[in-house]
């Protein structure tokens, strides 16, 4: 291994860490954890999730108790995204999302023989699913 190599991606880690995208995304989680409610609603979607789950995969599952599970679980779902924390939260995260694909794009073209300088970042789905922060 080459300790060069490895000592110049530990410096671009650092400029990622400067960069307002990051430093955007990191106020944002902060934002969201310290949200008291956020994180209620969020803990209480996980174990309606959970019930969910238990109910659909008993013996004889309560299709009632399952419809009213879902439209719960759809109803908090829509107030926990329309949070302002979360909605700030998720632009941001998608902002440093698209940072670090953009850099790995870089990066992987340039293992395959591309030139640093030239080889142009694909923008918008390119039907990899490994490497995207998801679809919108």
């Amino acid at each position: 291994m080459d300790d060069r190599i490895i000592q110049l991606t530990r410096e671009l880690g650092k400029e990622l860490q400067q960069d307002d995208r990051y430093i955007a995304y990191t106020l944002a989680k902060q934002v969201n954890d310290e949200d008291a409610e956020l994180q209620s609603e969020i803990t209480h979607f996980d174990e309606l999730r959970a019930e969910m789950r238990t109910v659909m995969s008993s013996e004889n599952p309560d299709f009632d108790r399952i419809n009213t599970i879902d439209k719960e679980t759809q109803a908090l779902y829509q107030k926990i995204m329309n949070n302002p924390h979360m909605i700030v939260f998720n632009a941001t995260q998608k902002a440093l999302e698209e940072l670090v694909s953009n850099m790995n794009q870089i990066i992987t073209m340039c293992a395959n023989g591309q030139n640093p300088e030239t080889c142009e970042i694909k923008r918008g789905c390119s039907g990899d699913c490994t490497a995207c922060g998801g679809c919108n």
